[in-house]
């Protein structure tokens, strides 16, 4: 897929960016190829063939699993981001938690990250886009990532619109964003896996993790 085009040549102008659940390696080095404006699309309409505004991909002992966070029923129209309610029913949360615990607990930052990522699994969130949110902006205080980033709607004036170019359930998307392998506790087992959630970058090289994000924009347009 060619990578999106930008409607301004300004590179300071915001890029646009869907709400993700932890996204990916990919979507975080997108977002830094912008010079770090980043914009979070509250309107974006969702369908039921929608993937990364509630799922992530983590490794463990065991592999690839695949996290969900379980939003109510959608019908067949679709439905605002920004009105995309978390179902109450289950225990996702502590699966979650658990699944992540298990996953990273041995890596070499996550207990310096632990206590802030569980407070968020053990609040209670209305709308998927505010728990989104509110990991994302935990992501980068802790990564130190120098993104500026809003949440506002699209009026035309932005540079690159990457909503369904990155961050999706495919590993592959675009491919002026290479794959660089890096540290990882269970890489002798499973070997490099990309496209992860940044959770799994965060966890394992801690704030080296910008170096890997800028060499993975290969010949990226801004």
């Amino acid at each position: 897929m060619p990578i999106p085009t930008s409607n301004i040549d300004a590179p300071s102008v915001t890029a646009v960016f869907s709400s993700a659940y932890l996204g990916n390696v990919r979507y975080y080095a997108a977002m830094l190829s912008n010079g770090g404006m980043v914009s979070i699309d509250p309107h974006e309409r969702i369908t039921k063939q929608s993937w990364m505004h509630n799922h992530c991909r983590i490794v463990g002992a065991n592999g690839v699993q695949v996290l969900t966070v379980p939003v109510e029923h959608l019908g067949t129209a679709p439905i605002l981001m920004r009105d995309l309610r978390i179902a109450k029913h289950g225990n996702w949360q502590r699966v979650h938690w658990g699944a992540l615990f298990s996953a990273y607990g041995k890596t070499p930052f996550f207990e310096y990250a632990e206590d802030d990522l569980r407070a968020i699994y053990d609040r209670q969130f209305d709308w998927l886009i505010d728990f989104n949110m509110a990991l994302h902006e935990m992501v980068v205080e802790f990564l130190d990532l120098p993104l500026c980033t809003t949440f506002n709607s699209i009026d035309g004036n932005y540079g690159i619109d990457w909503r369904g170019f990155i961050g999706g359930k495919k590993a592959y998307t675009v491919k002026e964003i290479t794959n660089i392998p890096y540290y990882n506790i269970w890489s002798e087992r499973h070997g490099f896996i990309p496209s992860l959630s940044i959770i799994d970058l965060m966890m394992n090289c801690g704030r080296e993790s910008i170096f890997i994000l800028n060499n993975m924009l290969n010949s990226i347009l801004i």
